[in-house]
Parts: C-alpha cells; structure tokens; sequence
C-alpha cells in the first residue's frame, strides 16, 4: 500500500543578507558612544607611558593648584603634579584590578553556574548550598579582613571581591541553564551523540552571552567603585607607590576649601567610566540576543521518489526486541504507570508504525527507547534489547546517562516532530552537522564539513554548499526537517526513531519528508520507528503497525492487513474516522469520548466505555493479547465477532 509521489518542498528565492553581529554596535547611540569612550579610555591608559605629557611624580610647587593651562591641561595638584597625567596612570590601577576581579567573577560565576544548572541533583544542591553561604556572608567585612592580613595588597582584595560577588552571577547563570537545557536542540545533541561538556560549551554557554554581559557590565562599574573607595580611604596600595583614581580624589578633598576644580578631572572621569560600563553591557546584549531575517518570498521544487514495497513481518533475527515494556511516574499516592507490558520487534530495514490517539502512550514508548523519559519517568519493567550483526546487544533500559551516550546517534537515532526548535539558532548548518560527523568518526575540520555538505546532499537539499552556511531561521520548515534528518544520519544508525516528524509540515511538505524516509530506508537499509496518529503516513511508509490504546499495545499486524481486516474495535474506530470518509454535508467521523488519564482506566478492557460491541465480560479481569490463527494479535475477547460483523 505504498505509492510514488510527486510533491513540492519549498526555500527561499534569495537569502536575505545576515548582518554581523559585532556591525549592531556601531549604531547611533549610546552604546557605540559608550564604547567609543571605553576603547579610548583603555588605549590611553595602557599607553600612558608615552602619550602621558608629563611625569605624573614631577613637582613643581610654584605651580601648585594650577587650574587649566596649555602646559597643564588639566591643571595641577597641591605638589604641582600634572592632573592629566596622573589620571592616565592611575587609570592602569584602576583597570587591572577590575580586570582581575572580573575574571575571578566570571570564571567562578559562569563554571559553577552551567554546571548547577545543566547538571542538577547533588550538584546543584551543592553549589547552591556554597553560593548561599558566600552571600551570607558580609562583603565589607571579607575585605576588610583580607586588607588585615595583606595591607595594601590590592590584588588580593580584587579576587576576594570577584569571589563573594561570584554568587550573583551563579545564580543568574544556573536559571538561564535550566531553561535552555530544555530546549529541543539541546536534546537533539546529546541524541546526536555529543559528551555533556561539548553540549554545555558549545551549545548552552553562547545562548547566555547576553545575561552574563549584564551582570559583568554591572559587576565591572561596582569593581570601580570598589576599588575607587578603597583608594580613597587608603586601605590599598598607598600614594607612595603611585597614583591611582581613588587616592586622587582623597587628596582633592584635602583641599576643597581652597580649589574645588581639582576634584571634578576625576571625579567626572569615574563617573563616566561606572555609566559607560553600564551602557555598553546593554548596547552588546542587545547585540548578542539576534534578530530573525524577515521570511523570504517561497518558490516550489519539484521532485520524485520510486515506492518501495512492503516487507513482510516475517525475515531475519530482529534489530530491536521490546518485551514487556512498563513505564511509570512518582504520583503523590504511589506510582502511575502510564505504559504497561508493550511488546514488539523491528527487523533490520523493517519500517514499524507505532498509531493512536494523543495520550496513548505511543511518544513514551518512543522515548524510552533513547533514554528521554520525562523527569522522575522510569522503565520499572520489561526490556528493551538493541542487537547488532557482530558483538554484544544492549540492554537499553538498564543504560545510565553515559551508557546512552555510547548507542545515541550512532546506533539509534532521533527525528523529532519539531526541525527549527532541534536545531541550534547560534551555529550555522554546516557547523552543527561537521560536529555531530566528528563525535562519531574521527576526522579533521575540513573533512567533516566536506561530509556535511555531502549528507546535505543526500537528504536532497538544493544546493548544499549554501544551505550549509545558513542559520536555521533561514530555512523553511521543509529544509529544517531535512537537516535534522541529516543530522540523524550523521552517526549512521541502524535504528532511526521518527517521533511524528511531518506533524509541523504542510501537506505537501509532509509528502516530501515520507519519500525521502522512504528513499533512505531502501538505500541505507535502515531500520525505522515511525511515531504517528496519521494512517495515511503509516499507509506510506510502514511495512507494520503497533496500535497503542491507554498505555497497552491493543493490536499489532501487517498494515495492508490492519485495513483489511482489524481484529480490534478501537483500529476500526480509528480507521472510520478518517476524515476522508465523510460525506459532503455530514459532520466528520469521531470516536466517542476521549482518551482516559492512567488514573482513569477502567477495569478490563480500557476501550470499553467507548466501544460499540462491549460485554459484560469485557469489564472482568485484565484482557490478554491474544494470537489469531493466521498470527495476528489483538488485546479483545470479542475479536473474531468483530471481523465478522
């Protein structure tokens, strides 16, 4: 019951020019002021030596509290010292000490951040047990006892302040990472096979540039402050050993009731520093967070697929074995098992329809078999085998985290209902392909993005070289799915795990992704687990169908077999409500009722309140999947009455 199909997909006409990035700061404003200021503040500094016109320790008493000159721009102090001098040296101590409590900030911020957020349990609590406790304790306090134990060690009281200000940033850090760890590309690479580490640094880490810019930004300003006050009250490095912004200003207050123009040079200065810090942290996150290129005008592309035919139920030793399968989640009165003895096979280069109606277990079913179970869902029975043609099967319901990561992507795989939200905003195409190749065949940069190109090739995706350097808002819902199926087959899985992958698509966008399902199924020779509540994709693409009711498999045969002749009430309800069937003017074909929670599945057979041809004995024990005389097995005491009527 396959045919072939001719069907459009669709692509932009012309890719919109992308603008960089780093080019947004250079709008009108006042982040690109802000940072103009900033850049020459720190070129000026580090170049005091030479661009200083002065020797910011040479006196000259007859020109004491000098104001503006030409010989002194901006004047002098009570030594006769040049002010502008002194400023563009003193702002090297100012600037290294809040460059070294920035990176303490950063580094302890960020690593322990990601890390509580990405990792949770013992972790989390751990980290956020430590991060609770530096922030009990009083800052002021700390520095003061460093200052005890180190006098005028500036340094040391830069890291110490980036330590107990580390927590802010944690916290900041760690609720970014659980939210984006949730996201539908971050799974999709760990599927793909990538090591927690690769996945925290280079997919999690870039998608919190913005949040950490703020909260550096803000912390850079106070570090100012900070050292500015210590300065002034002269717990640093004291005067002896060289200007600096805060003791500059401890000494213009000395003689305020004599020249008040010495305190504003730099005073003004570190205002304007602390605002320039500020704004520029806003300018670069506004930067950083991107915006979408508006949608390009659509043109279709033709393109055929040659049918295959159906393989029978019956061939070689099975690929995957599924016994007994038992799924369940913690409830407040014990546990609800939400999946209960789900039993099937798949042949090598067997496709295997899993079908029923929305909360029927089928996507749970799917996603034990990859370890992606919601939180506190485990299997609490049966088992799931994955056997190989040379070496040991694997039992994938007894894998931890790491034993997964050894058979994700490169023996099992995942194509998942959502393209665009499986596919990471920040990297181009190319890139994330080439870094999934790489997880799993070891080869150089270059190599990989050669393969990519060719695996972009082989999904038939027109002209690869450019969809390639894309980023995936730039391609249509078509050309997205085709790249998560790319990127499926980058490991090249024996096993493909398609979870609804056309539910997102038009229709004929879905028709397109069935044949190439198809195509690769036959020219690959791999097997496929195909997620649906559509028969007509499971008519497509399947050789046999699982029928999943309220968490029990109620009937598995042959899909020419299933339309033919299905044993069980509820695959013939399903099957009458095709809408297809109705009738110009009639309401479109339904099933009565709806599907019932775990906590709601009657005694009996679980159809039986929305079934026509229910009995007495139907409500009366557990209802056993029985095997018919021609091999077929249906879950209904009533089957063969049902064939007949």
């Amino acid at each position: 019951m396959t045919m072939s199909l001719a069907v459009t997909d669709t692509q932009p006409v012309d890719r919109l020019p992308r603008r960089p990035r780093w080019r947004r700061l250079l709008r009108p404003g006042p982040g690109l002021v802000a940072g103009v200021f900033l850049l020459c503040l720190a070129v000026a500094t580090t170049g005091a030596r030479w661009l200083a016109p002065a020797d910011p320790e040479e006196q000259d008493l007859g020109a004491a509290l000098a104001g503006p000159s030409g010989a002194h721009w901006l004047g002098t102090d009570r030594l006769g010292r040049d002010v502008l001098s002194r400023l563009l040296h003193g702002g090297q101590v100012t600037l290294v000490s809040v460059v070294e409590a920035v990176a303490v900030f950063v580094v302890l911020g960020v690593t322990l951040g990601v890390t509580a957020g990405y990792l949770g349990g013992w972790a989390d609590r751990a980290i956020s047990w430590l991060a609770d406790l530096l922030l009990a304790l009083p800052g002021i306090i700390m520095l003061l006892m460093v200052l005890a134990v180190f006098p005028g060690n500036t340094a040391a009281t830069m890291v110490v302040l980036g330590v107990i200000s580390a927590p802010m940033l944690l916290r900041v850090t760690r609720g970014v990472t659980m939210s984006v760890k949730q996201e539908l590309y971050v799974r999709a690479a760990r599927l793909s096979g990538l090591g927690e580490v690769r996945i925290m640094t280079r997919h999690v880490l870039p998608r919190l540039t913005g949040p950490i810019l703020v909260q550096v930004s803000l912390f850079a300003a106070t570090a100012v402050l900070v050292q500015g006050a210590l300065s002034f009250l002269g717990l640093s490095a004291p005067e002896t050993e060289g200007p600096s912004w805060g003791n500059m200003i401890a000494q213009a207050a000395q003689v305020t009731s004599q020249d008040l123009w010495l305190a504003i040079p730099t005073g003004a200065l570190l205002t304007l520093t602390v605002l320039a810090l500020g704004l520029f942290g806003d300018a670069i996150r506004d930067a950083t967070a991107g915006h979408r290129a508006p949608a390009a005008p659509l043109r279709p592309v033709r393109s055929t697929a040659p049918a295959v035919p159906p393989r029978p139920a019956e061939g070689p030793a099975p690929l995957l074995s599924v016994d007994g399968l038992t799924i369940g989640f913690p409830g407040p009165d014990g546990p609800v098992t939400v999946v209960r003895d789900v039993s099937f096979t798949v042949a090598p280069g067997e496709c295997v329809g899993v079908i029923g109606e929305s909360g029927s277990g089928k996507t749970m079913i799917a996603r034990s078999l990859l370890g992606l179970l919601p939180a506190g869902g485990a299997v609490t029975a049966g088992a799931a085998t994955l056997h190989a043609d040379s070496g040991p099967a694997v039992e994938l319901t007894r894998l931890d985290e790491r034993g997964f990561g050894r058979v994700r992507g490169c023996r099992i795989a995942l194509v998942s209902q959502e393209p665009s939200s499986s596919l990471d905003p920040a990297f181009r195409v190319g890139s994330q392909v080439a870094e999934v190749i790489r997880r799993h065949t070891p080869m150089s940069r270059r190599q990989a993005a050669r393969e990519a190109i060719e695996l972009l090739r082989t999904v038939r995706l027109p002209e690869p070289e450019r969809v390639a350097r894309r980023y995936p808002h730039e391609l249509s819902g078509g050309m997205a799915q085709r790249v998560v199926i790319a990127l499926a087959l980058a490991g090249k899985p024996s096993l493909l795990v398609a979870d609804e992958p056309t539910t997102a698509l038009d229709v004929t966008v879905q028709a397109e992704i069935l044949a190439l399902l198809r195509d690769l199924q036959r020219r690959l020779g791999m097997a496929v687990i195909l997620v649906t509540h559509d028969w007509g994709v499971l008519a497509d693409l399947c050789d046999r169908a699982v029928v999943v009711y309220a968490g029990e498999v109620v009937e598995q045969a042959g899909v020419a077999d299933l339309y033919t002749g299905a044993r069980h009430p509820y695959t013939r309800s399903l099957l009458a409500a095709d809408p297809h069937l109705a009738e110009a003017g009639q309401d479109l074909p339904t099933i009565a009722g709806t599907v019932p929670s775990p906590r709601q599945w009657s005694p009996g057979c679980r159809f039986r309140p929305r079934c026509g041809v229910a009995v007495d004995d139907c409500a009366i024990g557990r209802i056993p999947l029985t095997v018919m005389s021609d091999g077929r097995v249906a879950r209904c005491i009533r089957a063969d009455e049902v064939v007949k009527r």
